[in-house]
């Protein structure tokens, strides 16, 4: 049976290499650096004491294709959360608290109840993210949208999470697809989970051990510095330790980030734009309450985690703020954490993660730039939450674009 060649192992390789395995493929995956996970992992930082994620991942219920994934690899138990629609919020400016919490049903009878709402919103502003799905494919969310209560406490937070980009510049069209897959199906789409102790022993290593067991090669430190080809297809892998054949009938998945895989394939067109991410670990016990998060308005910091001997702070589309002195981040937020989950005292012991192309500028410019699964050369297919899946860069996107790939394969 025809080997395949994976090059990455962030979550869109390990994906594909899941998929593929399954059913009975060699695989062997390429990973550049000492160990997998991509922008998804978790490692021991002697300065803080403790294990960390490199950054905060939010799933949702309705997000099938990771909790799929997570199912396959044995670690649906590794997730914990509130296990209902539960969405804490505070406005920092203000110090008023309120929690969503989205009916189960289908049928959207609680946009009716004052108590599972926005405070101060009505009925027919959550009837108007419909909007949404109508817009034009050159619309942001801010245009397709009227501000109000439920744009600034809910739809843009709501935004800046799952596009990585300011609502003013982010795509309607990708917003909408979110929304449609998650809000619009009712709270049991809506429940949310997170690691209980970190993306590395949640989403990583079972699939490592997983893909092991099946018969996979993962090795590190093995960086593809070119691809070779001729008459339209791979013929050979380049490392700095020498030329890996691709034999007739075998298939390579490019799962690199998009600046990598367009120089790989320099006819290829990828995004060019990209947003940041901060996270910022302190290193303090908190009383993790119902949820274990909460989502934070009119402040620096926007999503606050409560993990196993720190907390940990989410700020999403931070071009703006990723030059600056990690100093001046931590001192911005800590009052911000302070405030959220009722602590005092002087900042303790910090750790500022900056994350400098987290994801692709889901602009709707940007969305247009995203290619396909397969490229011009026949056996060379792609994988990403930076190609065309439909959604924003996501953990449900990069899964589900690694299972496109291995079902393009499986149908040749």
């Amino acid at each position: 049976m025809a080997h395949v060649h994976v090059i990455g192992a962030g979550l869109a390789g390990l994906s594909t290499a899941l998929a593929l395995t399954r059913v009975g493929r060699s695989v062997t995956i390429y990973e550049s650096g000492p160990q997998a996970g991509g922008r998804c992992r978790s490692y021991f930082d002697r300065e803080l004491g403790c294990r960390i994620d490199n950054g905060n991942h939010l799933l949702l219920s309705g997000n099938t294709a990771a909790f799929a994934y997570l199912d396959r690899i044995g670690a649906s138990h590794t997730m914990g959360g509130p296990g209902e629609p539960f969405f804490p919020f505070m406005d920092v400016r203000t110090g008023e608290r309120w929690t969503l919490r989205p009916g189960k049903g289908r049928l959207p009878w609680w946009i009716f109840s004052p108590s599972r709402r926005v405070p101060g919103t009505t009925p027919r502003e959550y009837l108007s993210l419909l909007r949404l799905k109508r817009s034009e494919p050159t619309a942001t969310v801010a245009v397709a949208l009227h501000r109000g209560p439920l744009y600034t406490k809910l739809i843009e937070p709501l935004a800046i999470a799952a596009l990585n980009t300011p609502p003013e510049e982010g795509s309607a069209r990708l917003l909408a697809r979110v929304v449609a897959e998650t809000l619009m199906r009712g709270g049991g789409a809506c429940v949310p989970a997170f690691p209980r102790v970190g993306l590395s022993e949640s989403l990583i290593d079972p699939a490592l051990a997983y893909l092991r067991n099946k018969g996979a090669a993962i090795l590190f430190g093995h960086r593809i510095t070119a691809l070779r080809n001729a008459e339209g297809c791979a013929t050979s892998l380049e490392t700095a330790n020498g030329s890996v054949a691709v034999d007739p009938g075998a298939h390579v998945i490019l799962a690199a980030p998009p600046w990598i895989a367009s120089a790989l394939l320099p006819n290829l067109t990828v995004p060019t734009e990209f947003e940041a991410i901060l996270n910022i670990h302190f290193r303090v016990d908190a009383d993790p309450d119902r949820a274990g998060f909460i989502g934070l308005v009119s402040g620096t910091a926007e999503w606050v985690f409560v993990k196993p001997g720190h907390v940990s702070v989410t700020i999403s589309a931070a071009n703006r703020l990723v030059d600056q002195p990690a100093e001046n981040l931590a001192a911005a937020v800590w009052p911000n954490v302070c405030s959220a989950l009722r602590l005092s005292g002087p900042m303790p012991p910090w750790r500022v993660v900056k994350e400098k192309r987290a994801t692709f500028r889901a602009t709707p410019a940007q969305d247009r730039l995203r290619p396909p699964c397969r490229t011009s050369l026949r056996n060379v297919l792609l994988a990403g939450d930076w190609t065309a899946t439909g959604l924003p860069g996501t953990i449900e996107g990069a899964i589900r674009s690694g299972q496109t790939a291995a079902e393009a394969i499986l149908a040749a």
